[in-house]
């Protein structure tokens, strides 16, 4: 049986940790997927899964060899790719990853600019809000604001992400305003994927680290704006997403004093995709219209109903 089949058979069931899922992203029967990962096994000499009643992981073996095949079939992709290129021009296909708010209002638009400057180019974008390593799921680039980093990935800055924290007024009249970061253990808290419930602020005496409750979790910061403009609670968002409210007095910035922990908006690219002149160019682009202004700086905001 073909040796890479086996390879990416068993990168898809790490990834998923399921045969049956893995067997429905290729396209195939679950019956493929368990022969091909029996005969790489075999060839291999070592278990690479451990099955039990709470489910599939990677054996030791599994865990050692899984990051060098991924290596190993993306060079082997990028080499055919490039050889295409070679051929063709300027074409190519990169799968993109990034996150709703950031994309739908500036980003979308850059990659849309970028394709048409390049018209060989196809793109394959998964707006998504949630960390991803791209070296799992087979990303080309993935964008973040998240303070997340991954083994043989790089991180590329693009923009400052300044975040600011805020509540309504109706909320501050009822609840009170916090005077320092430790007081909003006190407080109801709004928040997110991005920084989840440990908040750090810079302080005086260095950087400290709030464990707050979250009354109201979600992964997208409009929603969280609105929980915050209805007064539910105290909230960490993107400084793009509630300028306006700022300024018109919707919202009230809060511990100024202390600021949050400073956050970029970033490109994560493995290490084996860095030589690809197409990542390279759609980065580049990225940097020329990022910085040194970030964009939500260039024009105006995106005005949702309330805002009108």
């Amino acid at each position: 049986m073909n040796t890479l089949q086996n390879i990416k058979a068993f990168i898809q069931v790490a990834r998923l940790a399921s045969f049956s899922a893995a067997a429905r992203e290729l396209g195939v029967a679950p019956s493929v997927i368990t022969k091909r990962i029996t005969s790489l096994e075999r060839q291999m000499g070592e278990k690479l899964f451990q099955r039990s009643t709470r489910g599939l992981k990677l054996t030791e073996a599994g865990e050692r060899i899984l990051p060098r095949y991924q290596r190993l079939v993306t060079e082997l992709e990028d080499i055919i790719q490039n050889n295409r290129s070679a051929h063709k021009g300027s074409n190519g296909h990169l799968r993109i990853k990034a996150p709703t708010t950031v994309t739908t209002r500036y980003l979308g638009r850059l990659f849309c600019e970028f394709q048409a400057a390049h018209p060989g180019v196809s793109l394959e974008i998964a707006v998504v809000d949630r960390s991803v390593n791209p070296m799992d799921e087979n990303f080309d680039l993935v964008i973040a604001a998240a303070p997340t980093s991954y083994a043989n990935v790089v991180d590329i800055p693009l923009t400052p992400y300044q975040l600011v924290l805020c509540a309504a007024p109706d909320y501050l009249a009822r609840k009170g305003r916090p005077l320092q970061p430790r007081d909003l253990v006190d407080h109801e808290c709004l928040t997110s994927i991005l920084l989840g419930q440990s908040w750090t602020f810079e302080g005086p005496r260095g950087p400290l680290t709030v464990e707050i409750h979250s009354k109201l979790h979600v992964n997208e910061a409009t929603v969280l704006r609105e929980a915050t403009l209805l007064g539910i609670g105290v909230a960490v968002l993107p400084r793009f997403v509630v300028e306006t409210d700022l300024k018109r007095g919707r919202l009230v910035s809060l511990l100024e004093e202390f600021p949050l922990r400073r956050l970029w908006l970033k490109a994560l690219v493995p290490n084996v995709k860095l030589h690809k002149p197409l990542i390279n160019d759609l980065v580049q682009f990225l940097q020329s219209h990022m910085q040194p202004i970030p964009p939500w700086e260039r024009k105006p905001h995106f005005i949702t109903n309330r805002e009108s």
